[in-house]
């Protein structure tokens, strides 16, 4: 009795397969690159046509809501030996980074605003809250005896990371007010509830700012240590995953919050965006990978006790 239900629990459809996840993850990875290096290049002067601005936020959503429903397998798994609950902050981390980067789209493409502070940011920041908290628990009950040369990785990485959110968000600050004149424009034709919700978001700017410098510095400085501390152990390869995911989230978020800062309005589509869709898939390999890891003892074990 117990040992049908420990093998339901283990089975998966085969389109759920390691090797398939991987196959989907790389192809995803291949299609998005030839993409963005087919049609992200335009005139300086000119806008991405709808349908590309479309196709980018679809490249960018798919791999963040599948990555979210691995992290919910390994959350209701018993199996997964990094710990339930630890899948449940990341899953849900990234399922409020797909619903954000939803409405994200809809408040540039549908309205025409600048997003640099949209209802988004509302759950970008809870994306932030719960990915630390699930990568915090998977530092938390491991002994961190790194060396002295690990921990010096750890301190430049988060100096290089400090260093450059603080550049990146003080380079430019006067463009703001070039953002601001051409809105008023577009706030015209807009419902009232939009533009009130425009101005009053705009008050949060400079502290919504100062938490993105904090979050991605954070998360920066989790995964570096995640990465050392799981270094060449069982589950070595599900840990790079996530902090390779983590290091391209980083990347994406720097280059979005510097283009914000240039003159004109900003508009998503642009080549670094394709971080973001890297940070989706590896963050869905990570998961494919601890579930598929954490699995095989029990398997091992079971046919060993039939045999004998």
């Amino acid at each position: 009795m117990s040992s049908s239900s420990v093998d339901k629990s283990l089975s998966s459809p085969p389109i759920l397969k390691i090797e398939n996840i991987i196959y989907a993850g790389i192809g995803w990875c291949v299609l998005t690159l030839l993409f963005f290096l087919l049609f992200s290049i335009k005139a300086p002067d000119e806008d991405y046509p709808l349908w590309y601005s479309i196709s980018t936020y679809v490249f960018e959503c798919l791999p963040f809501i599948i990555a979210a429903l691995l992290c919910y397998r390994n959350w209701s798994s018993p199996q997964i030996a990094s710990g339930q609950n630890v899948w449940l902050g990341i899953g849900m981390g990234l399922l409020c980074f797909f619903f954000g980067s939803v409405m994200f789209g809809w408040w540039e493409l549908y309205w025409g605003l600048d997003p640099e502070v949209s209802p988004a940011d509302l759950l970008y920041l809870a994306c932030y809250l719960f990915i630390g908290w699930g990568m915090f628990l998977a530092v938390l009950p491991r002994r961190l005896n790194l060396e002295s040369w690990q921990w010096a990785i750890v301190i430049v990485i988060a100096l290089a990371g400090i260093s450059l959110a603080v550049w990146v968000n003080i380079a430019t600050p006067g463009a703001a007010d070039v953002v601001v004149e051409s809105e008023k424009i577009v706030q015209k034709s807009l419902p009232g509830w939009v533009i009130g919700t425009e101005i009053f978001l705009a008050k949060f700017k400079e502290p919504v700012n100062l938490f993105y410098i904090i979050g991605d510095v954070v998360l920066l400085i989790i995964a570096t240590t995640l990465l050392l501390a799981f270094w060449g152990g069982r589950f070595s390869q599900s840990w790079r995953m996530i902090a390779a995911a983590t290091f391209a989230l980083y990347i994406a978020d720097m280059g979005f919050k510097y283009l914000v800062t240039l003159p004109g309005e900003y508009e998503s589509g642009g080549f670094l965006d394709i971080f973001f869709v890297f940070s989706g898939v590896l963050f869905a390999l990570g998961a494919a990978l601890e579930y598929d890891i954490s699995s095989r003892p029990t398997r091992s074990r079971r046919r060993r006790g039939s045999a004998s």
